[in-house]
């Protein structure tokens, strides 16, 4: 087949300079059945036909294998035949073919034979979602704290039929996070759903589940669901889309509600933003059934359960080894226990965000909170103050802007663009040797030092600014009380 351009090229020869068929031959060194196609023929594209041929498809074979594999499927593995008995059940019958003609086949056609009940057709069940019936998922998202980034793990909780959904934010997946996430999610919804989906959480799942055994649940997370009289339900292995609709929600809180990544104080402060940004999406009209979800979802709480008049508590208790140095190991961390040394091991009772160690008397040798890792990388303020400076206008609807320390943020947000762009050079020198953090609390000091640009144009009252700052605040109210 000819490319394009000289399918394009004969079409010309023959219709703008009435070129033969001869000449275009030998213009375009084609053979003159070739040149006679593409100069007189219309080259149209035609839809491929997809049509499977062969012995297994020409004769009945075929549908005598997929008969037998729905007929195997329903009895017990070791009750099915195997490839190789098929092939000579079908030897016995004029099968003309090789064993690799059946195994080839069955691969293509009838994969279900592998022994999985849910393989014998390619086809998904779509899914009835009752009301009350809740879904469960985590999902990480980024934070800007202290002008870090920081992963933190989101524990999701969406219903499908109202399309509604809740959310906890977390520090990690272990079980303390789980629970306490959860008992949270139930308390924003004021109740509790009839029953959650789930995928094999390891905090939540002790044993996934196989083909002949159900999932086994972990004690503490059976005993929360008792407590809470909520019915789990664990998918099946590779099966996501039984628990698609929190799959689609994660990317749905990722993408439109915290993106880019939000400035935030703590856990708490980010928890309620996600609270009245899920309250306020409420709003919106369902995706199908032409109401607004806030409408569906005060009919779907007319079915959820009752929270128990006793608050479930949420801890853990291990035991950790001491070494000789007082210090036992917590979620990677080594950390020094007081008068640790003196026991060969201690009791820690972990709770979601903090933990206290207990020595085998029950004395209580230190508390403090959990040293989880949360994957904290630095902004690179460096280079985002070098693109500034080629483009200084930027910084007014940068998202960077949003994550400076409010003091030099407001130093930066000057009108003028001139004095803008030598303020951003200055902050660039004092990056080469501090960072961000410092530099907001040494900032008069590095003023005076460092020689800061437009001293005369310096239109920010600093000392009004401190004082509007609440940490200085609750200073000022304790000195008065």
């Amino acid at each position: 087949m000819l490319t394009m351009p000289k399918q394009h090229y004969i079409k010309d020869l023959r219709n703008r300079e009435g070129c033969s068929i001869n000449d275009i031959a030998k213009r375009t060194r084609t053979n003159w059945r070739t040149a006679k196609k593409y100069a007189d023929e219309d080259q149209v594209p035609e839809e491929s036909t997809f049509q499977k041929r062969g012995l297994m498809y020409d004769h009945e074979w075929g549908e005598i294998i997929r008969d037998w594999i729905q007929e195997d499927l329903k009895l017990p593995k070791k009750s099915r035949r195997s490839r190789k008995k098929m092939h000579e059940q079908l030897q016995d019958m004029g099968f003309p073919g090789s064993y690799r003609t059946v195994c080839n086949f069955i691969q293509h056609e009838g994969g279900g034979h592998s022994g999985d009940e849910d393989a014998s057709s390619s086809n998904l069940e779509r899914l009835e979602h009752p009301p009350g019936a809740a879904q469960l998922d985590f999902g990480t998202m980024d934070v800007v704290e202290n002008q870090q980034n920081i992963d933190v793990k989101l524990l999701v909780l969406s219903l499908p039929y109202s399309n509604s959904a809740f959310a906890a934010p977390l520090p990690s997946e272990n079980q303390e996070c789980l629970l306490h996430g959860l008992k949270r999610i139930f308390e924003q919804m004021e109740g509790v759903p009839q029953e959650i989906w789930i995928d094999n959480l390891k905090p939540a799942v002790a044993q996934p589940r196989k083909h002949s055994e159900e999932a086994v649940l972990t004690e503490e997370f059976e005993r929360f669901a008792a407590h809470y009289g909520v019915k789990v339900i664990v998918c099946n292995p590779y099966s996501g889309h039984e628990k698609g609709h929190v799959e689609n929600k994660v990317g749905y809180l990722r993408y439109q509600m915290i993106n880019p990544a939000p400035a935030v104080q703590n856990l708490e402060d980010l928890n309620q933003r996600l609270y009245e940004q899920l309250k306020a999406d409420r709003r919106r009209l369902h995706y199908e059934k032409n109401v607004t979800i806030e409408a569906l979802w005060q009919e779907e709480r007319k079915v959820l359960r009752s929270l128990p008049e006793k608050s479930y508590p949420v801890f853990r208790e291990t035991r950790a080894k001491t070494n000789k140095y007082g210090e036992v190991r917590l979620d990677q961390t080594l950390i020094l226990i007081p008068r640790g040394s003196s026991f060969p091991f201690v009791h820690l009772v972990l709770y979601w965000d903090t933990f206290k160690a207990v020595s085998p008397a029950g004395e209580i040798l230190y508390e403090g909170p959990r040293p989880y890792s949360r994957n904290e990388r630095a902004l690179p303020w460096l280079s985002i103050m070098k693109d500034w400076l080629v483009k200084p206008r930027v910084v007014n609807h940068s998202r960077y802007t949003a994550y400076l320390p409010g003091r030099l943020r407001n130093y930066l947000l000057t009108h003028d663009l001139s004095v803008r762009k030598q303020r951003i050079r200055w902050m660039i020198q004092l990056l080469v040797k501090h960072d961000i953090q410092a530099i907001n609390e040494q900032f008069y000091d590095l003023m005076a030092q460092e020689e800061a640009p437009d001293h005369s144009g310096f239109d920010i009252d600093w000392s009004v600014y401190d004082q509007l700052h609440p940490q200085h605040v609750q200073e000022v109210q304790h000195d008065d009380g």
